[in-house]
């Protein structure tokens, strides 16, 4: 014959009941109450410098980039974000005095959010994006120095949810670098490239798989 269960008993199994409604009341909340992080891939036009000695544009290659974001949710659709992106580029190397191409690491680094038009990262749907922040030119030659400047993004995405947790996102994105209009630029002892200008500006297109956690 069965032992009838003691009050203790029955208030153990209360709380192994409610801990696991908790735990499967966690896994079933949508991205849009949860923080999350996405990868990234796609690529970026490479945007272009003006040479103030002779006239010349130095074209940054396009090509592949990567991309990494952590998003924080605020509410009502709206999410606060770090963003970061990088790609490898290059640019002429007759500016440098070498034959071929300088590879030039160029990284963007922006704080900021991203808002949806109509929803939320529940739905999926489309939303802005954008922020503020620096963008890193790293040369690949000896002798050259790397170069920040305060910069910024703004643009356009869609969501597609995939699993409660998990979505894929793609994004458009505009990169504008502010660039001092008459200073030198990858200087070591004396400056290589003088740029003549306001802004460099870049277009990105990613892609990227987003989970929240």
């Amino acid at each position: 014959m069965s032992r009838p269960m003691t009050p203790t008993a029955n208030h153990r199994h209360e709380r192994v009941r409610t801990t696991l409604a908790a735990a499967l009341l966690a896994l079933a909340l949508p991205c849009a109450a949860q923080s999350a992080i996405t990868v990234y891939a796609g690529a970026r036009a490479g945007g272009a410098f003006t040479d103030e000695v002779d006239g010349r544009t130095l074209t940054l290659e396009g090509g592949a980039a990567w991309a990494a974001s952590v998003d924080w949710p605020l509410g009502d659709g709206r999410q606060m974000q770090l963003f970061v992106s990088r790609q490898r580029s290059g640019l002429p190397g007759s500016a440098f005095g070498e034959t071929g191409t300088v590879a030039v690491d160029v990284t963007h680094v922006h704080v900021g959010g991203r808002v949806f038009i109509d929803g939320d990262a529940a739905r999926g749907g489309a939303y802005a994006v954008g922020g503020l922040g620096v963008t890193h030119f790293s040369p690949g030659l000896d002798g050259l120095t790397s170069e920040t400047r305060p910069s910024m993004n703004v643009g356009l995405g869609l969501q597609w949810p995939l699993a409660p947790a998990v979505a894929l996102r793609a994004e458009l994105r505009g990169h504008v670098t502010l660039v001092n209009s008459r200073g030198g630029f990858f200087c070591s002892g004396g400056c290589v490239v003088s740029i003549k200008g306001d802004t460099l500006t870049q277009a990105e297109a990613l892609l990227g798989l987003s989970v929240g956690f």
